[in-house]
């Protein structure tokens, strides 16, 4: 049974995972602050474990990108300023983190950030029936085949987005 502090916490979390390159991703200062650490103390334990974060757990925003984020989020407005980029985290990345942290705040804010990363995997299966039905929707009628098909090229398109997002996303650090 989840108290009121868990469903605090999920909230919370869920402000903090945003859709970048098409994959859900945490950005750096914020896993710093649910972390309690520092974000220059997040990235320097990253640096020192280079070799655990791969380019489908973590990426740097590239400036476009930096700059989005802070248009839409208030909490970032000190990054405009900053001369670095921030990272961003994967689900895979972030549970990384946890490991190279080692702190028991660490680890308890992971099984909070891993929960709402799978409840937000639960909300999208829906996504996949739909898609079936509208399928089966398109075979019967010729209007409604047209429209549907309409439907289904773009939610494709929304997924090879997503694939292209993850096959072009660069490594970053000590190479």
């Amino acid at each position: 049974m989840s108290t009121k502090n868990d469903l605090l916490q999920n909230i919370l979390i869920d402000d903090k995972i945003f859709i970048i390159r098409g994959v859900q991703v945490m950005v750096d200062k914020d896993l710093a602050h649910l972390y309690q650490v520092e974000t220059k103390v997040l990235n320097q334990a990253v640096k020192r474990n280079i070799e655990s974060f791969p380019n489908d757990f973590m990426f740097e925003l590239i400036n476009k990108e930096k700059i989005e984020l802070v248009t839409n989020c208030d909490r970032f407005e000190k990054l405009k300023h900053s001369s670095s980029n921030p990272k961003v985290f994967t689900e895979q990345g972030v549970y990384m983190l946890a490991t190279v942290l080692k702190s028991k705040i660490a680890r308890e804010v992971n099984i909070s950030i891993m929960r709402t990363f799978t409840k937000l995997k639960n909300q999208s299966v829906p996504y996949f029936d739909i898609i079936k039905r509208v399928e089966k929707l398109e075979a019967n009628d010729n209007d409604t085949r047209e429209l549907l098909s309409k439907v289904v090229q773009v939610v494709t398109n929304m997924q090879e987005m997503q694939n292209e997002a993850k096959n072009g996303t660069k490594k970053i650090g000590f190479v």
